[in-house]
Parts: C-alpha cells; structure tokens; sequence
C-alpha cells in the first residue's frame, strides 16, 4: 500500500467550490485559500441557524498508545462510508499543531484511503489560524512586560505574572527560562517560560467562543497576573482586547476543505486534549449541523480526555448534545494494555489481548455514564487474526454495545459500511439519554473527586500545598463554580504513563490548579504533565523533505 501521503498526492480533489455547493454554500459564502480550502463566511450562520439539526456522532478512543488506535482517520472513513450510503454528511476536525506534525506523531489528517486533503497544507501551515492564536497570546505576553517597564500603573507583580509566551513547536528547552536580563533597557528580569501554541487558552476561547463578541468577551476575562498586593490583573485591564481579537479575526471563521471521496470536512481549531479541552471549534460543529445530517466529530486522545470534555464543558457552554459515541480500538492497541512490548504487538497474543481488553471496557462503562448508546469501532490492521477480532467483538457482545469492524485505511468509505450501518442502528434503536458527570456548582474538589473515581478509576485524590492554595484562592474569588479540564497524561487512565489497562488501587496527584478564565474551566495539572512537549530521540522532522519539483515527502 502507498504511504499516506502518496495517496494524498495521488487523489483528485474537486474544487472547494463544488464541495461547499454540496452544503448549499455558494461562491460569496467563501474566502478561498486556493483551489481546494476556504474560510466560510460569518454571516452564513445568521442564515441557516433555523435549519433542521443534524445528528452529531462523537468518536473517540480507548487509551493512546504508540501501537495506534486509528480515531481521527475512523472519523473520516465514517463520514465517507456514510456518504457511500447517500447520507447528508460532513467531518468536523482539529487542526494538526506543528509540534507533534515534526515530533512523534507526523501527520494528523487521517491516514490510508481515510485522509482530508489537501494533507501536506493542513498539517503545515494551512489558513495560519495556529499562528494567529500564537501571534495574540505573545502580543499579550508582550503588553504585560512593557507595562511593568513603562511605569506599571496596575502595580504589576513581575514575580506573579502568569502569562508565559508560547511557539507551535515542541521544545523543551524552553519550558523554564529566565528574561529581561541585560539591564534595564531589556526588561525586568524574571522566570517565565513557553507553552506549545495549541495549549494557550487562547486557542482554548476561540474554540468555545459563539461569536466576536463572545470571543472579546472572553478575552478580556483571561487572567494574566496579580499585583503586588495579590489582586487579579485581567486582560482587559490592559485595554489590549480589541488588537488581540483583530488578529483573531479570520482564525473565527471555519475552514473547509474535504475528504479523500469528496466528501466536506471542517478543519478548524486546535486545543490539545492532555491539556486543554481538546475538541474543535463550536463555531464549526454547530455550523455543520445546520447544514449537514450526519456530523462526525472526535476529540483528543481516549475518552477519558477529549471525551469527557466535550460531555462536560464543551456542552456546558454550547449545548452540543451527542447523539452516538463512537469508541475507537485495535487489537495492537489492546495488547499493549496488555503488556506487550511495542515490538511484539503485531503477534496472536490472546491472553494479553484479554489482559488489555479491561481498557476497552473501562472506556465503555465511562461512555454509558454519560448516558449515551456506544459503538466499538475495530480499526483493523492487516497482522489481526480472526480469533483475535473474535475476542474483542465477543467482548463488546458482553458488554452489550454494539461493534464493528473497520477497515477504512486500507479501502476508504466501502471499508467503513459496517460501522456506519452500526451507528446509524445505534441512532434508531437505542435512547440517548445524555447528561453530564457533574455540577459545575459542586466544589472544586467534588468535581476532582467525581472525575478521578469515576472516569479515572482512582481511589480518591491528594493535593499539594501549592494545590491547595490555588483551589482556595480560585474559590474565594468566586471562581469554584467553573468546570474542570483535567491536564493529566493520554498514556494511561491514570496519572502515570506507565500503568497499562486499567488502574486500580493508586491515587490522584494533583500539583497545581491554573485558571482558564476566559476559556471558562479549571485547569488541575496531575503527575508530571507539561504543558510544552518535548522532541523524541528521532523526530518526524528527521524523514520529512521536499524535491525541486516541490513534492513533499515523508509527512505521514
């Protein structure tokens, strides 16, 4: 089989205008970046807000694990096998952060016959929405030293300015550093440091803003830093909110390009799930299903993540509701929670298979907490034995949900006709009863505790000193009502990266509680998470290149 981006480069894209024709788009609905992407319009939305809802189908993942698990390429060969069965449908993504795209991971538009294209433009640079969020955050960052130079009328503490800068790169050299030295013409010399783009909570308001006005509204809310007599210093204070939302003023708007089979796709917005909430933009999810049938959406990482999320926060503040979650696995994925070593996942292990399957089920008992009717996706790869897709599908059978296999990789949308038979089931026959875990009105610790036992599966929850003073401030500020957005590892269910399956018996660490208060959630960082990547010991960025002709290679 070809690589992914050799089908990608292989395919033939129709014109983005014919692929917005088929959502009754027209050309002055379009800011066109080319042949084969557009930006849509603000105004679109004022009218088709009135247009029949379309069924929103949430696909995630069991736990990550460098075996794969294959949730965003299972998305996109949903939305083509749905369109092989002439349904109304589209795919709502999040942009690829250029950290991961030359760190780990490579490429992040699906992968096989399953892509959005064109890949090599939306995994770089694509309509610079990444780079805007980038260019506002450090234009604050920037604002906040030169007031503290200029006089600091608010009374600025430069030792609890909150606000470090960030770049769309993994770079862990930066995680720490020291600025403003060289004297005063420089700065003021404190610790600071750098985030990854994509977890700024900036990017986290521009995907839960509705519109400019709530994007300014939040804007203005973010917390920057304290003054010397620790009273809040908000964003707006700094009377920068109109300059940060112009240069956010195109990255609003949803981008659409399409998948390998020409079917719509909205590309839009990037927050990190390990971090941030992990889900694209409402301004786009919402779009979509107003104008398509069928949606599929997925969010960051397993459900433990993006997932619960979205049913949490995201839905809190949109009133998104799903309508089927799809849960995404794969026997390599499984036996790696099984305790095999990467090298070996390819190999009929079925003890270790069941080993690994407690993590299947785990994610599928947290899914039904929400109250939401469950289809397994089995991503198949080419080394599965049949006992070993009979194992897991009995499993499923079990837990009473329903499964299928999918192969949409290797064959595109007529791969993935079985689960989209199987979605569209779930769709007529099982009730959604949709909730959320919890009451933002609880305290913070209550909802810490509900997340860590009950989609966790830890015993209970213990604080650092740090911790808990940032819990007592944020709630004698009047901030404890907020949503929770976990940043914990996407390599485990637990806090440890290590710890496979399904963890028992261990305890939540939480060190500190950061405010996203322009976001609008709580931020816990647990274990040993951070907050800006590093490069492995080999890069994707060591096999990525381009020839004279301008063909790009090894992005995949």
């Amino acid at each position: 089989m070809l690589s992914d981006i050799e089908i990608a480069q292989n395919a033939k894209l129709r014109p983005i205008q014919e692929v917005a024709h088929q959502l009754g788009l027209g050309p002055d609905d379009l800011e066109l970046y080319g042949k084969y992407k557009a930006k849509i319009g603000s105004d679109v939305w004022d009218r088709v807000k009135n247009n029949s809802h379309g069924k929103l189908i949430y696909t995630t993942a069991i736990t990550a694990t460098a075996a794969g698990e294959g949730k965003t390429c299972t998305a996109i060969g949903l939305v083509q096998a749905l369109g092989q069965l002439g349904k109304k449908t589209m795919v709502c993504l999040r942009e690829p952060s250029l950290g991961p795209t030359f760190g780990i991971k490579g490429g992040a538009a699906g992968g096989g016959y399953a892509q959005v294209v064109p890949m090599e433009d939306i995994n770089l640079h694509f309509t610079g929405d990444i780079h805007a969020v980038g260019t506002a955050h450090n234009l604050l960052a920037a604002i906040i030293d030169n007031h503290i130079v200029q006089g600091n009328e608010l009374n600025i503490d430069p030792k609890r300015v909150l606000w470090r800068r960030v770049m769309d790169m993994n770079d862990r050299q930066l995680r720490n550093i020291v600025v403003g030295l060289g004297g005063p013409g420089n700065g003021v010399a404190k610790e600071s440091g750098f985030d990854i783009t994509v977890a700024s909570e900036i990017m986290a308001i521009l995907c839960l803003a509705e519109d400019m006005d709530d994007l300014k509204n939040r804007l203005g809310r973010m917390l920057v830093a304290y003054t010397r007599d620790k009273q809040p210093v908000y964003a707006r204070d700094l009377g920068v909110v109109g300059s940060l939302a112009v240069l956010l003023k195109d990255a609003l708007k949803p981008n659409l390009v399409q998948t390998l089979e020409g079917q719509p796709a909205f590309i839009h917005g990037g927050p990190f799930a390990n971090i941030a909430h992990g889900n694209n933009s409402i301004v786009a999810t919402r779009l979509a299903l107003k104008l398509a049938d069928y949606v599929v959406t997925e969010g960051g990482f397993a459900a433990d993540l993006g997932a619960e999320k979205f049913f949490d926060i995201v839905h809190g503040y949109s009133g998104l509701t799903p309508d089927v979650a799809v849960l995404v696995a794969s026997v390599r994925a499984l036996n790696m929670h099984g305790g095999v070593p990467r090298e070996d996942v390819a190999k009929t292990n079925l003890k270790a298979l069941e080993q690994g399957l407690s993590n299947l089920r785990k994610h599928v008992a947290n899914l039904q907490k929400f109250g939401l009717p469950v289809v397994v996706a089995i991503n198949r790869f080419p080394t599965d034995e049949p006992a070993e897709l009979e194992l897991v599908e009995r499993a499923c059978a079990e837990l009473e949900v329903k499964a299928a296999i999918s192969e949409v990789v290797s064959k595109g949308g007529p791969g993935g006709r079985e689960l989209a038979e199987a979605v569209l089931a779930a769709l007529t026959e099982e009730e959604n009863r949709f909730q959320p875990l919890y009451d933002w009105s609880r305290p913070i610790k209550e909802k810490m505790d509900i997340l860590a036992q009950e989609i966790y599966g830890a015993d209970g929850v213990v604080y650092t000193t740090r911790a808990e003073q940032d819990i007592q401030a944020l709630t004698d500020m009047g901030y404890g009502n907020l949503p929770i957005c976990v940043a914990k590892t996407q390599h485990s269910l637990s806090d440890n990266p290590a710890l496979k399956g399904a963890p028992s018996n261990w305890t939540l660490t939480v060190r500190e509680v950061r405010a996203s208060l322009g976001a609008g959630f709580l931020v816990p960082l647990t274990g040993d998470m951070m907050t800006m990547p590093g490069l492995p010991r080999l890069p994707a960025a060591n096999r990525i290149d381009i020839d004279s002709d301008g063909t790009i290679t090894g992005l995949s």
